[in-house]
């Protein structure tokens, strides 16, 4: 019997093979698997929807985004990759942005030297198709969350011009400014050039030199706010804007741990979620594992960030730059590694252990949830769906996908791990959402969904912030 049932998967692994290279040979039956696997995930997300009255809390912080062209605004500039943690001239920039753009990541850097930023942002504004739009983590995961029909509050302090951007529904706590903080967004397509570079995939570069998001300034009337409202999610985002700002002695840490007295304020039955971001600070990365990492039940992040957290986590360093588009296994097998991490050392009081791991990639989404924790989440396989139809929509700027516009990068199967003997997991094109449950050794399921890539990309900064708070809002 187990030589039969060994040859009849031998059998099925060669039929999905030429089933597969097939498909990959024929525009045809291509064109019939988008087909399918879109409907399969719209079948997902219509599974579920947002309880009635569900209440969303977002820190912090808030942004005049301004998109330009990356290869356009640094034209004709010979650059070589060098990688500058600190960026106080234009040589840095450069360099540093080469550095991210043959690698195609996302970074988001501070610039020490405002009249160079001012510098920038003038040159940037004059370019053809430069326009201005609302920015940061905060508000643009607020706004999702309105638009999925949640009751939402803000922490984040805006001039009443930018504040007019959000929806009307959306309750803004923390006050008004004179002047928005300047986000520069530097955006690229895949496979475009620059000078001696092509870029593997669509990504940014954002640089900044804020002011008030660093420190945090909407959390003191935020936090008044919190014990009334009684939110079911807090979220807590836009901490990168602490990377390598020039702070007074001690003040940084001030501030962390009062968002971490914030984040133990909120009793119980809110479900508290933090959005990992691009660091590049040792510093600041080993104090948000320390005061905001533990302190939270949910993590989101992307293929850059899961990797960097793991090594801060093991090693006690920065890695700041990893593969673009790493193979299902290997995000697997990180997120199973920081899920031991964090669980391992949940034990100070009011630690929660995360229970709850999205990682989000170009080719796929993948969430991981504690299957009997106090922490209940719900829904991960129609979540997996909702945050990868967002994907999509969101970079090709359109409500509907269209198959014209997208390509799959996800076979019809992947390995569970690395590790060798590894079983292989099917992506079914009518239900394409796999969800399997491990034991590790808390018992856990996780869910991956494939990414109808967007072809044409329009957009790609608050992609990230727009797929976590997709994926949230059906699991609250």
């Amino acid at each position: 019997m187990a030589s039969t049932a060994l040859k009849a998967a031998g059998l099925a692994s060669v039929v999905a093979l030429v089933v597969a290279m097939l498909i990959r040979s024929s525009p045809q039956l291509l064109d019939q698997r988008l087909q399918a696997v879109l409907e399969g995930l719209e079948r997902f997300e219509r599974r579920h929807g947002v309880g009635a009255g569900t209440r969303v809390a977002v820190g912090y912080g808030a942004c005049n985004d301004l998109f330009a062209d990356a290869a356009e605004f640094f034209d004709h500039e010979a650059a070589e990759p060098n990688y500058s943690p600190r960026l106080l001239e234009r040589r840095q920039v450069i360099d540093t942005f080469a550095y991210f753009f043959r690698h195609g990541a996302a970074a988001e850097r501070y610039i020490e030297n405002a009249s160079l930023f001012d510098e920038l942002v003038d040159n940037a504004s004059g370019l053809p198709g430069a326009h201005f739009a609302l920015g940061g983590n905060a508000p643009v995961m607020a706004s999702r969350f309105v638009l999925e029909g949640c009751q939402v509050i803000l922490a984040a302090k805006m001039t009443p011009e930018l504040q007019q951007h959000l929806p009307p529904d959306l309750e803004v706590i923390g006050g008004e400014v004179t002047h928005d903080d300047i986000h520069l967004i530097l955006e690229y397509k895949a496979g475009q050039t620059w000078g001696k570079f092509t870029a593997p995939r669509a990504n940014r570069f954002i640089v900044h030199n804020d002011e008030n998001n660093p420190l945090v300034k909407s959390l003191e009337p935020f936090g008044k706010e919190l014990s009334t409202f009684e939110p079911n999610l807090l979220v807590v985002s836009g901490l990168q804007m602490m990377d390598n700002y020039p702070y007074a002695t001690g003040q940084r840490e001030e501030r962390l741990q009062k968002i971490k007295d914030q984040m133990l304020s909120v009793g119980p039955k809110t479900k508290i979620h933090f959005e990992m971001a691009s660091f590049a600070e040792l510093d600041l990365l080993e104090q948000l594992t320390k005061y905001i990492v533990p302190f939270a039940d949910s993590l989101g992040m992307n293929e850059q960030e899961l990797p960097n957290l793991v090594s801060m986590l093991q090693y006690g360093n920065v890695s700041v730059i990893s593969d673009s588009n790493p193979r299902v296994a290997s995000a697997l097998d990180q997120m199973r590694q920081l899920f031991r991490l964090l669980r391992d050392e949940a034990d100070a009081a009011g630690q929660r252990g995360v229970s709850r791991l999205h990682v989000h990639t170009l080719a796929y989404q993948a969430i991981l949830t504690t299957k009997d924790s106090l922490v209940k989440w719900k829904n991960s396989g129609g979540a997996a769906a909702k945050a990868s139809l967002t994907a999509h929509r969101h970079v090709c700027a359109s409500p509907a996908v269209d198959t014209s516009r997208a390509r799959l990068l996800l076979d019809d199967s992947f390995a569970a791990s690395r590790m060798q003997n590894s079983r292989r997991v099917g992506v079914d094109s009518s239900e394409p959402v796999a969800c399997w449950e491990e034991k590790l050794p808390e018992t856990v399921t996780i869910c991956v969904a494939p990414v109808l890539v967007c072809t044409q990309a329009h957009q790609t900064a608050g992609a990230g912030d727009n797929i976590s708070a997709a994926g949230l809002v059906l699991q609250i």
